[in-house]
């Protein structure tokens, strides 16, 4: 959002009126640019619509990411302000666990995510019409109003299964109004609080990828902060233009990769090969036929490469960060627990132009 949450902006019907004369301006405006511009949530907005190809959905989501594989082939779209990806293909294996605020799940197979379910909040059945036909989706969002993740039914999706869950799931309110929270900022140390040598000799430790984020919670430290304190042994700046070389080079190569990008309520994973790299304007994109990755390098402020040593040896990636410090989006090497990093991958990185 662009604007606080306040008690003056727009919402329900005068909102609706106003997103619909951006759009009449300029067809082809995204909801979430045209929430940006109207300084509300993008909840806020697509609830202003509810009567009009619009659905507010509610309920158990513990219960309702398992009926997910039914629903079979969907497009995927986890996003944040910088990175988009887009994934088609099917649910396959989902498992959550935990509860409360720790409340949390995995989906393994074609479209990999991992979901944080206690950020989950709301969501949205949406009709959107086309040239032929229309386009189905759901749409979940979190307590700030914010996009989670879209789940777009496909040609060979199934669609009474979409329209089961839909109906099983549509809530007695369907106010245009949807109330939404600012955001909490996480707590963290002052980098120059961080004893920076203690950081460093845990860092040196680490036994797993997955034992970092326990490192720096322990340390009170920001990511952003910890790769600062690092020092160059496990963490140092890279020019941002030396991505695009960089995934040009692994597409060429057929070297598969990972790519992780999302936001509070979920992470989408690409594993795999890429082929199709196409910049246009300021977006770097990845346009293949089952996966799509759209990065805004402009709200790109730092890229990073890290190592993290692990029991299967040093694991590196790129770390691309915002303006605000948020991790946007990582890359790392294809590899499997158990499996040393390929040392391809680590030529790769070795040629990004240090910053």
């Amino acid at each position: 959002m662009s604007n606080p949450v306040d008690n003056e902006k727009l919402s329900g019907q005068a909102l609706r009126d106003a997103w619909i004369k951006i759009v009449e301006e300029k067809p082809r405006t995204y909801p979430r640019d045209a929430a940006n511009q109207l300084g509300v949530s993008e909840a806020e907005l697509i609830a202003s619509k509810i009567g009009d190809n619009v659905t507010r959905l509610e309920g158990d989501w513990d219960v309702f990411v398992k009926r997910l594989p039914a629903l079979k082939q969907v497009l995927s779209i986890t996003r944040n302000e910088t990175c988009v990806l887009e994934h088609k293909g099917n649910f396959q294996k989902v498992e959550t666990f935990g509860s409360g605020p720790h409340h949390m799940g995995q989906v393994i197979g074609p479209i990999e995510t991992r979901l944080f379910l206690a950020n989950w909040f709301v969501a949205f059945h949406v009709i959107n019409p086309k040239a032929k036909g229309f386009m189905e989706s759901i749409q979940i969002f979190d307590k700030s109003g914010d996009a989670v993740t879209k789940i777009y039914l496909k040609e060979k999706g199934d669609r009474e299964a979409f329209e089961q869950l839909v109906a099983d799931y549509t809530s007695e309110n369907q106010s245009k109004k949807q109330a939404v929270t600012a955001p909490a900022e996480k707590p963290h140390t002052p980098k120059e609080e961080v004893d920076g040598e203690a950081l460093r000799k845990d860092w040196s430790e680490l036994k797993d990828t997955h034992d970092f984020f326990g490192m720096i919670r322990k340390h009170k430290a920001h990511r952003y902060d910890a790769l600062e304190l690092a020092g160059e042994q496990f963490a140092y700046r890279v020019k941002i233009d030396s991505l695009q070389p960089l995934l040009e080079k692994v597409a060429a190569d057929q070297f598969p990769i990972m790519i992780f990008a999302g936001n509070r309520g979920n992470i989408q994973i690409h594993q795999g090969k890429v082929k199709n790299i196409k910049p246009m304007g300021d977006w770097l994109n990845i346009m293949d036929p089952n996966f799509n990755m759209h990065l805004r390098t402009s709200l790109v402020h730092d890229a990073w490469v890290v190592k993290k040593p692990t029991t299967d040896g040093e694991v590196t990636s790129i770390e691309l960060f915002d303006k605000d410090k948020e991790l946007v989006t990582q890359f790392f090497g294809l590899r499997k627990p158990g499996i040393p990093e390929r040392e391809q991958w680590r030529e790769y990185v070795s040629q990004l132009e240090k910053n």
